[in-house]
């Protein structure tokens, strides 16, 4: 599949859904990635099972927290400087780029750079969502060394890093981001064809254009947005458990850019259906989980997305605002997602959370509808 200039919206609205909040503002990969077209470069998409055993595949992301990389925007070169550095280490040429998450920018940068290298972007990624740190993907659960590692900052001054552990490549990493200004351009998980068949959650890409065509066309029809959003996610094999948590305006807001993420809490105080009540949304770069007083209402890594009330587009949690009314939604994860083997990586407990792991179809059992 061709990605034209009419594509590049709704796939930036349906990343930043599948994001949960971060992955980075899609504004700003949106404007690369038409620019990118506009010149005339070619951005393809294909299928993982395309892909030869041992062709060499290489995964693209932005490191750093999303409230820094607001106001420092890649200029592409840097992303290229991480890619061929590691083509030299590893001494092959790639032939396809991945996307590490499916969040945000992180879902539109890898087809910029491939589009600037005349590669094809692969239809998937190793989250299905987003997450804050590198250990936490489906290519570390299926066992794909996370070195080498290249990180590359504005300059295309570039660091490598080689460990046989994926957490001691996230800290070194996340020191260097620190180093680097807040944010950084990486490829790591490096990769043959035949390692990405088996480790990748499929087709997300594709799932996020879906996504957001979905909301924009229940907008041009006079819908709503939210209504259109859901029914969308029900068709599709990973989202399909999908409801309203809660309704409301935000009245507090704690967020601060800490160790290389952004990190803290939204409250939505209800309106409607949840008038009286209160919501708090605990979120690091990535929403984490959802509560209504002592109760759980969704939690990692099923997805939770903050959606402006009246059109329904995705809120980043560095766009987060006091007064805004919004609609707090909770999406299931990939089964990938859901393992034991994920859940020990990604899982509450990885975080820190005192909660377990409950699918959110446990906790609401049939579909929750808007305003009840």
């Amino acid at each position: 599949m061709k990605i034209g200039l009419e594509h590049v919206d709704d796939l930036a609205r349906g990343a930043a859904i599948l994001g949960t909040g971060g992955g980075g503002d899609p504004y700003i990969g949106s404007l690369m990635l038409r620019q990118a077209i506009e010149d005339g470069l070619t951005v393809e998409l294909v299928d993982v099972d395309t892909l030869g055993d041992d062709d060499f595949a290489v995964p693209f992301a932005m490191m750093g927290a999303p409230t820094v990389i607001v106001e420092k925007i890649p200029n592409g070169d840097e992303m290229v400087a991480a890619l061929r550095t590691t083509e030299r280490y590893v001494g092959t040429a790639a032939k396809a780029v991945l996307c590490a998450e499916i969040g945000g920018l992180n879902a539109l940068l890898p087809l910029v750079l491939a589009a600037r290298c005349g590669l094809p972007v692969v239809d998937g990624d190793g989250m299905g969502r987003a997450f804050p740190q590198l250990q936490m993907i489906t290519y570390n659960i299926f066992g794909v060394p996370a070195s080498p590692m290249v990180m590359a900052d504005e300059y295309s001054n570039t660091v490598l890093i080689e460990s046989a552990a994926a957490l001691e490549v996230e800290r070194l990493g996340r020191s260097m981001v620190v180093a680097m200004g807040g944010s950084t351009n990486i490829c790591l998980y490096p990769m043959r064809g035949r390692d990405a068949r088996r480790s990748m959650v499929r087709g997300t890409l594709t799932l996020a254009l879906g996504l957001g065509r979905a909301v924009r066309e229940a907008r041009r029809g006079g819908g709503d947005a939210i209504d259109g959003l859901l029914g969308y996610l029900r068709s599709t094999p990973y989202y399909q458990h999908c409801c309203v948590l809660f309704e409301g305006k935000a009245v507090d807001l704690l967020r601060e850019t800490k160790s290389g993420w952004a990190m803290g809490r939204l409250v939505v105080e209800g309106v409607g259906g949840h008038a009286g009540r209160r919501c708090t949304v605990q979120f690091q770069n990535e929403h984490l989980v959802a509560h209504e007083g002592d109760r759980v209402l969704a939690i990692v890594p099923d997805l939770i997305a903050i959606l402006d009330a009246a059109t329904a587009e995705p809120i980043t949690t560095e766009g987060l605002k006091y007064g805004q009314r919004v609609v707090v939604v909770g999406i299931s994860a990939a089964p990938i997602m859901r393992s034991p083997e994920a859940l020990a990586v990604f899982g509450p407990a990885a975080f820190g959370l005192p909660d377990p792991f409950v699918p959110l179809e446990q906790i609401h059992g049939t579909a929750v509808t808007r305003g009840t």
